[in-house]
């Protein structure tokens, strides 16, 4: 006598062909396409329909003829052009020297000076701006020690409200974002093709030309680029320094909105800003990549 205890389940059937349902792809990209919409790209989408909006009604681009032709605004391109391409400029040499001193320079405190690189970066624009007014302000420390000299209230540092006030405070905040890239880039160098370079009677500024350079000009490349975006849309620094023959882009932006609350011709501005900023951020991240393919590279010989 036999008795069947337990039946096994017979298997499945799969029909070839039949894949099991799954949520398709562009509904998992909804929820993140909205939100960024509706954040990011909603208010540039009202900005460019306010520019063709004026306050008489209907939808014109007399604004944009107005502002396109106008001095001011000529003049603050041309302004907006001179301080990012000058604060760039001032950042990559000064931070390829600071970057080539911390990495191939012996010195005590060379990796804290490093770690405080980064801490740096994460300082707000107008602390620095702020920091440089206590220094050389009209009340500052270095003006209070020259009337202590003299006697006199002649004020020996009055450059901080010239465009070269300017200048100087934003280098100073930028160029911890060059050095970052360029210290990467510097410690993947092979240190063998330096010490070859030097036995063989090359000087420093020859090593530096032939061979520390051409290794580190992606880097180069990417921190520069990431500077020009950023001085391009620095408004705090300006503001704060005080500087009276500065108007960048920016700045007339918030002359126009708030000033005199023509936000047709303040939206035209901020367009342009927008457009410069995309186009200089599209070549940053063109060199991003090649920066990093050229420190894997070395990394891997």
């Amino acid at each position: 006598m036999a008795s069947v205890l337990y039946e096994a389940p017979a298997p499945a059937v799969v029909r070839p062909g039949r894949r099991p349902r799954s949520v398709p792809g562009w509904l998992w990209a909804l929820p993140p396409l909205a939100g960024l919409g509706l954040v990011f790209l909603y208010p540039l989408v009202l900005v460019g329909w306010q520019s063709v909006s004026p306050d008489s009604g209907g939808h014109s681009l007399a604004a944009w003829s107005d502002v396109l032709g106008s001095t001011a605004f000529h003049r603050a391109l041309r302004t907006t052009v001179w301080v990012a391409a000058g604060s760039t400029a001032g950042c990559l040499l000064l931070g390829f020297y600071l970057a080539w001193v911390i990495a191939f320079v012996p010195f005590p405190g060379a990796r804290l000076v490093g770690r405080f690189i980064d801490l740096f970066v994460a300082l707000p624009s107008f602390l620095i701006t702020l920091s440089l007014a206590f220094i050389y302000g009209s009340a500052g420390i270095a003006n209070g020690a020259w009337t202590g000299l003299t006697g006199s209230h002649h004020t020996l540092f009055a450059f901080l409200t010239t465009p070269w006030g300017v200048l100087l405070a934003e280098i100073t905040y930028f160029t911890p974002f060059v050095m970052r890239p360029l210290l990467a880039a510097f410690s993947q160098v092979d240190t063998a093709q330096i010490e070859a370079a030097a036995s063989l009677g090359a000087r420093p500024g020859r090593i530096v030309r032939q061979v520390i350079l051409p290794e580190t000009l992606p880097a180069l490349a990417a921190g520069g680029s990431l500077v020009l975006v950023m001085s391009l849309n620095q408004f705090g620094i300006v503001l704060f320094t005080g500087a009276k023959d500065v108007t960048t882009l920016t700045l007339l932006v918030y002359s126009r909105a708030v000033l005199e609350s023509d936000y047709p011709a303040a939206c035209v501005i901020a367009v342009v800003n927008i457009v410069l900023s995309v186009a200089l951020y599209s070549l940053y991240r063109l060199c991003l990549p090649r920066a990093g393919k050229e420190g894997g590279n070395r990394a891997g010989a």
